[in-house]
């Protein structure tokens, strides 16, 4: 009995060494157009070319001195049968543009086992990606950004009035990458909002990413 009592106090001690706490999310959102139109390679995923709106790039549970926790259980592998009744959205809404072209399962392993094993301690697997899904709807940055004439038509915008669109829809100033393409042109590339912990709200950003933007960027067609 105490040798079973003492297994059970160390298995209880290592789910308390992998729960990492964390203060807020990134919730990270890319641009299709930006990612193929620059060197990177750009394939499109096994279901056929995503649609012209933003896919979800990641959750990721971050502290407020600026640096984050990964890979923070071994064991906790991606597992599809869990999340197959999202697949279908995830398929569509976080999907992969890596190369070779795939099924999105490796990119989903991925932000599982780097990021999401830091957040079990208040979302298991299945809630992770669904809160994934339900902030990109919330969000609707796209809409956001073409209903303040933001469009994605290889036009320059200023990065302010991006800002300045994205804040008066979700209220609250979102980080700004930006990538370049095959000419130098600085393009709107990935678009990050702080979400509370348990992945629900958005809030004020605790410290904002290091992007290096222009003062105008290219929204680049997709």
């Amino acid at each position: 009995m105490k040798f079973f009592l003492c297994i059970l106090a160390l298995q209880q001690l290592y789910v308390l060494s992998v729960a990492q706490d964390f203060d807020f999310f990134y919730f990270v959102v890319q641009w299709p157009g930006a990612y193929c139109d620059s060197r990177h390679s750009c394939c499109y995923p096994k279901t056929g070319k995503p649609a012209a709106d933003f896919g979800i790039h990641g959750l990721w549970p971050n502290y407020k001195t600026g640096g984050w926790p990964q890979n923070c259980n071994p064991d906790s592998t991606f597992d599809e049968l869990r999340v197959s009744d999202l697949m279908s959205n995830l398929r569509r809404e976080w999907p992969t543009l890596s190369c070779p072209s795939n099924d999105g399962v490796h990119f989903w392993t991925h932000e599982w086992e780097k990021h999401g094993t830091c957040a079990e301690s208040e979302l298991d697997q299945h809630d992770y990606f669904e809160a994934g899904l339900k902030l990109k709807q919330k969000a609707n940055l796209l809409h956001a950004l073409t209903n303040a004439g933001i469009k994605p038509d290889d036009k320059f915008y200023e990065i302010k009035d991006i800002e300045r669109a994205i804040k008066e829809a979700i209220g609250f100033a979102p980080g700004i990458e930006c990538n370049k393409d095959s000419s130098h042109n600085s393009q709107l590339y990935q678009i990050y909002l702080c979400v509370d912990t348990s992945a629900s709200n958005f809030i004020n950003c605790p410290v904002m990413p290091h992007g290096r933007c222009d003062s105008r960027v290219q929204f680049p067609k997709f």
